[in-house]
């Protein structure tokens, strides 16, 4: 039985040709799902500004829902502004805003804080688009606890944003436990559970190290034990993360939201395995 719950993926923008060439593929054949939106990373200080745009209007040319990110470090009031005008006439909807890394070299910006840039948004263009802002089940590694945390995120949803997609992680739940508590302080946007498919173990080890998601210490060590196989690895990926997945749809997720590298095949596998 087809799953009547929506999906989103999430690109980065490619630096090369091939690159390129790779994505419009990987969007292509994702497409096939019917997602509800594509959404494109922003790099850190506004790194790949000129590229995001570039792939986010190749997207809507090609006739797909996309969701640009925004992020506020490094970032001026100004450029932000010429941003959204920019998305407002090429018919964007929906944004992503985010605090963003901060880059040893970057400038601090006129923001400080995602709540910043949201209630900007809001001011500049009033209910146009939709904003989407970033949560953490595991809390972002820089609070100071998961109560500040917590309430940083009230925040954000305070200052105007729609809904939350969250960091990636592999515990329901902890995602289940952060939903209850949002709803405890009055936070009642739908949040929507980050998935992040299991590929390459180093990179995952990487990544997650990075952002503060808890690989747990069984999976870990399962996943270590494959070593050189990587075909097992991502046998055994797509199983945790699959089951994952039709957990929190279960559960009542409203949505997922799947870190796809840029790469099709293992949220595709991962989508046929919950009926789409």
């Amino acid at each position: 039985m087809k799953n009547s719950k929506s999906f989103s993926f999430e690109f980065f923008p490619p630096q090369t040709q091939e690159g390129v060439k790779k994505l419009t593929a990987t969007c292509l054949q994702l497409a096939e799902l019917r997602p509800e939106f594509f959404s494109v990373t922003f790099g850190a200080g506004g790194s790949t500004r000129s590229s995001t745009l570039e792939t986010v209007q190749k997207i809507k040319a090609d006739g797909h829902e996309v969701a640009p990110h925004l992020s506020c470090i490094g970032s001026t009031r100004d450029n932000i502004r010429t941003i959204l005008n920019v998305y407002k006439k090429i018919g964007i909807k929906h944004i992503v805003a985010l605090r963003g890394d901060r880059p040893v070299e970057a400038a601090s910006g006129e923001f400080n804080y995602a709540n910043e840039l949201v209630s900007f948004i809001r001011a500049e263009t009033g209910e146009h688009f939709h904003i989407d802002v970033a949560g953490y089940p595991e809390f972002h590694p820089q609070a100071k606890s998961p109560r500040d945390d917590l309430l940083n995120f009230k925040q954000k949803i305070m200052a105007g944003a729609n809904s939350a997609i969250t960091q990636y992680f592999y515990n329901a739940d902890g995602y289940f436990r952060f939903v209850d508590e949002c709803r405890k302080v009055g936070i009642t946007v739908p949040i929507v559970p980050g998935i992040m498919p299991i590929v390459k173990f180093a990179q995952l080890a990487r990544f997650s190290d990075a952002c503060g998601a808890e690989i747990p210490r069984s999976m870990r060590k399962v996943l270590e034990g494959y070593g050189d196989d990587n075909e097992s690895l991502q046998a055994f990926g797509l199983d945790v993360v699959a089951k994952l997945c039709d957990r929190l749809l279960a559960g009542g997720a409203p949505s997922l939201h799947f870190y796809t590298l840029n790469q099709a095949t293992p949220s595709l596998e991962i989508c046929r395995r919950l009926g789409l």
